[in-house]
């Protein structure tokens, strides 16, 4: 190349370089432009986003915490509420109080005097033996009602004024008369019904026994009641029901009438 075209080249290069940078300088500007418009749209989809899903949650909750106005308790939510309460009450407590009587074995224990607990069971005479302290009278009493009687007693020979009675086993005496083997009294630690009772007093006299009218006496709020049962009934087969007796009870077993 000639040295006058070079010298036009860089002339006309002189020349457009205002031009250009002008041209840089916008296009700059308009990247520039662009990018912050990027942005500011970002930022406004983002707090858009928030918004709406705070407006959701909001929605969300107040449909899950409220109930409509025009709802109604039914009666199946009543009885459901009802029986809800009533298996949630606690049963109520057992208002019968444990009298002591011949046969039971109690345990007498004394706090802070460990050598004078006794077990002991109560005689026929209604006592019982206690360790240093001799006799006492506990038939009649109920636990609690011994407890402090024996406080009463005794209180004053003890460092610590508590006594603590239980009931290790229970029996209670009946009484089988007439026409068995071994008539007397018997003492059960469990349930026991009139057959049972005769079976323990020997059984019936069977020459003389009259099984269908057996009698039982039982004497509680100061009265005398009187029952009579049919164990031949209940022998055979027929009668699904026997009588179960309570302590004290008395089984009469009367005599066959003979005409000779």
């Amino acid at each position: 190349m000639s040295n006058y075209s070079i010298r036009d080249f860089l002339k006309a290069c002189c020349a457009a370089a205002p031009k250009l940078a002008s041209l840089l300088k916008g296009v700059g500007l308009l990247t520039l432009t662009t990018v912050l418009l990027v942005l500011a749209a970002g930022c406004q989809t983002e707090k858009a986003k928030a918004a709406n899903s705070k407006s959701t949650t909001s929605t969300t909750s107040k449909t899950t915490n409220s109930k409509p106005a025009n709802s109604k308790v039914t009666k199946e939510d009543k009885k459901a509420m009802a029986e809800a309460q009533h298996m949630s009450a606690p049963a109520p407590a057992n208002s019968e109080t444990l009298v002591l009587h011949e046969g039971d074995v109690v345990s007498v224990s004394f706090a802070g005097a460990p050598d004078l607990n006794t077990v002991a069971p109560i005689r026929r005479d209604g006592r019982i033996t206690l360790k240093s302290f001799g006799e006492f009278k506990a038939a009649g009493l109920t636990p609690p009602e011994m407890e402090k009687e024996l406080i009463r007693l005794y209180g004053s020979q003890l460092q610590t004024k508590e006594v603590t009675v239980a009931v290790q086993s229970s029996a209670f005496p009946v009484y089988v008369t007439g026409a068995v083997l071994r008539p007397g009294k018997i003492l059960s630690d469990r349930p026991m019904t009139a057959l049972e009772a005769i079976m323990e007093a020997g059984g019936f006299d069977y020459g003389k026994a009259n099984l269908k009218s057996i009698r039982i006496l039982r004497t509680q709020n100061g009265r005398t009641e009187h029952y009579t049962v049919n164990l031949k009934k209940v022998l055979e087969g027929p009668e699904p029901e026997q009588f179960t007796l309570k302590p004290a009870d008395i089984i009469y077993v009367p005599e066959k009438f003979n005409w000779f």
